[in-house]
């Protein structure tokens, strides 16, 4: 069964969906790009990772527990002296939990061995690359700002209407440009540093074909980022995962948003109305 959304669906923006999706989209990115891509190009997955502490209750797995002490112990007859009762002291153990995260990107290479060179690289935001004080998002600010200064172009797709602004782009200057917006694309160029091609994207809209640049004088290569998002949904687990009817998408929508996903959901077979 297909998203009943014409681009975006945001019932998968939720933090337990989208990392599935994410890597469901990494995937079909490279799948997509591989026989447009020209010799001696092709698109590989790379990933990072690091470890963070989890979210979860942390509490002791060792509880030591003290006995009273100062209690008088008398010596056996009359006349004893009355001593204290020494406990040991051991430390305490506390437990903490820790995640070990990783995230996936794509990458395009021209040629090989001692010859091949990392061209583009291609970034779909998580929700940890765009919560502050994150470690994930800590390394991805790192890693883009050594493409930024590097000859590799980024691309960066956010598919999330949460969290903090991520991209390259200057958020001021692409809202003053392009209005409000829900999503967007970000392609930043190495060898034109000021100009940042940007695509931007409200829920309604089907997700765009992106421009994914290559070596100068190679030109481009077309993405069409609405079928790898399509690809990525039919495979997956989201029509068992998603209650349509009853599930609420994160962040909320707006009453606008609402209705028209109302009308979406209705048009797609779900009876009781989309709750915002």
């Amino acid at each position: 069964m297909p998203s009943p959304f014409p681009g975006m669906d945001p019932y998968l923006e939720h933090p337990d969906v989208f990392a599935g999706l994410h890597d469901g989209i990494i995937a079909y990115l490279r799948e997509s790009l591989q026989p447009t891509l020209p010799p001696p190009y092709y698109a590989d997955i790379g990933r990072r990772a690091w470890i963070e502490v989890s979210e979860r209750y942390i509490g002791p797995d060792v509880n030591v527990l003290r006995t009273r002490s100062g209690e008088a112990r008398k010596k056996d007859g009359n006349g004893g002296v009355a001593t204290a009762t020494r406990t040991a002291i051991r430390p305490l153990v506390i437990h903490v939990p820790h995640d070990e995260q990783r995230e996936l990107f794509v990458e395009v290479y021209a040629g090989r061995g001692k010859n091949r060179r990392l061209v583009t690289s291609i970034e779909v935001l998580s929700p940890s690359n765009k919560k502050p004080g994150e470690e994930g998002r800590n390394l991805y600010l790192r890693k883009q700002r050594e493409l930024l200064g590097s000859k590799v172009h980024l691309v960066e797709i956010d598919l999330l209407r949460g969290g903090e602004h991520t991209t390259t782009v200057p958020y001021q200057r692409l809202f003053a440009t392009a209005g409000p917006f829900d999503y967007h694309v970000c392609v930043h160029h190495f060898d034109n540093l000021e100009d940042y091609f940007v695509y931007p994207i409200q829920l309604a809209d089907p997700l765009p074909t992106v421009s994914i640049p290559l070596l100068p004088g190679d030109g481009a290569v077309c993405l069409d980022l609405q079928a790898v998002f399509t690809r990525s949904y039919d495979t997956g687990p989201y029509t068992r995962e998603i209650d349509y009817r009853r599930d609420r998408p994160m962040p909320p929508l707006s009453a606008k948003q609402a209705r028209w996903a109302k009308q979406c959901l209705a048009k797609a077979g779900f009876g009781r109305t989309a709750r915002n």
